[in-house]
């Protein structure tokens, strides 16, 4: 556990490392946390440092032998890769996947709970011609044969919602509503969406509302500044401040993670996004 002699040394760490101040961070009602791959040029170790520093509780998208390391730092894992043979274009929305997806799920959501992984990541996969109906069918039929994996080990799959307007051409979790949908038929507390803001400001805005009605299928959520995901700052058009409050006024119980490129210095800009969320 995390003692006020190491929460002191990883605030002086970062305030050696980025200029920020060594002062103790200010408490807010979400939990927050940033994504491993945004930041892939610092160390894990340091990053964990930094991470605590700020007020974090943990990193987000890490491998499996990347678990423990920030339970060293008296962080966890928040987000992780337990079946790595599903990709963004090719997922759950193929039943021919589905053998292989429940074999990786069989050993990554064990893993995952041993190490005290609350989440792991699953994807819809392209469309590649297939009607969305179909893909949602599809998805429904592969989740339920691995939905009682993570309700033995108490891990929550989520299903992340991602733009294909900008950034992944012909995906076809796209919209909240797919999503949704698809957690809805599958009818099970430990399969949710990851709701990432940043890939739905650009395919339906309406963040707030969209938010506040479907929370309850909502796992996890990701940040990042549109256009560009960058800096949570005025440079963009999401007001981070008014999502961050509407979420929090829900209750919201699981983790809202940074995952936006920084420009600047990484951690600087980290520290503003925490800062900003922290409401």
């Amino acid at each position: 556990m995390m003692t006020r002699r190491t929460m002191l040394a990883s605030s002086l760490a970062l305030s050696a490392t980025t200029g920020v101040a060594a002062a103790p961070p200010r408490a807010g009602r979400l939990k927050q946390s940033v994504s491993r791959w945004c930041y892939q040029d610092i160390p894990l170790d340091r990053l964990c440092v930094a991470a605590v520093g700020m007020g974090l509780q943990g990193i987000d998208l890490l491998q499996p032998a990347e678990y423990d390391v920030p339970r060293r730092h008296g962080l966890r894992c928040t987000m992780g890769y337990a079946a790595e043979i599903m990709t963004i274009p090719n997922g759950l929305n193929r039943r021919e996947n589905h053998d292989a997806i429940e074999k990786a799920f069989r050993v990554g959501i064990p893993q995952a709970a041993k190490a005290g992984v609350p989440n792991v990541i699953a994807f819809s996969g392209n469309r590649r011609g297939m009607s969305d109906e179909e893909g949602a069918a599809n998805a429904v039929a592969g989740l339920n044969r691995i939905k009682g994996i993570a309700e033995d080990h108490g891990v929550t799959i989520c299903i992340e919602l991602l733009n294909s307007k900008v950034d992944h051409a012909d995906y076809m979790a796209d919209h909240t509503a797919w999503g949704v949908r698809v957690a809805k038929e599958v009818a099970s507390p430990r399969v949710k969406l990851l709701y990432d803001i940043y890939h739905m400001q650009i395919m339906e805005g309406d963040l707030i509302d969209t938010i506040r009605k479907n929370i309850q299928w909502i796992g996890h959520f990701h940040t990042g500044g549109v256009p560009g995901r960058h800096n949570l700052d005025a440079t963009q058009e999401v007001n981070w401040q008014a999502v961050a409050r509407s979420v929090a006024d829900l209750k919201f119980q699981g983790y809202f993670a940074h995952e936006f490129v920084p420009v600047g210095d990484p951690l600087t800009a980290l520290a503003e996004a925490v800062k900003t969320c922290t409401v």
